[in-house]
């Protein structure tokens, strides 16, 4: 029986991957003179925001399917939690009134 991989960690390492390729791509650009270097002393947090700009809606479009494929897997997580904790309330339940009906009333 195969394994299937995480989901969650897949998608999040293809996420910082886009992210990764949209900073080396505007740290050429702005090497290259093409885009502006910011202010001052602020170049690498201009090249750092840009490519988290970039990256988002690219990121939002070309991982469409690792995301639902993830939002999957979390929801299956979170209804075999409900499921595991409901089965424990009733376990609950059920001793709490074999031991009410153990104990004599006074």
């Amino acid at each position: 029986m195969s394994q299937k991989p995480n989901a969650t960690i897949r998608y999040t390492a293809m996420r910082l991957g886009i992210f990764v390729a949209c900073f080396l791509v505007v740290f050429a650009l702005v090497r290259l003179r093409w885009v502006p270097a910011g202010l001052g002393d602020a170049n690498l947090a201009w090249v750092v925001l840009l490519a988290l700009v970039l990256s988002a809606p690219l990121s939002f479009v070309l991982l469409r399917k690792q995301r639902e494929e993830m939002s999957e897997q979390i929801a299956g997580r979170v209804e075999r939690a409900k499921s595991r904790l409901a089965e424990n309330r009733s376990q609950e339940d059920a001793a709490d009134d074999a031991a009410r009906a153990a104990t004599p009333s006074a």
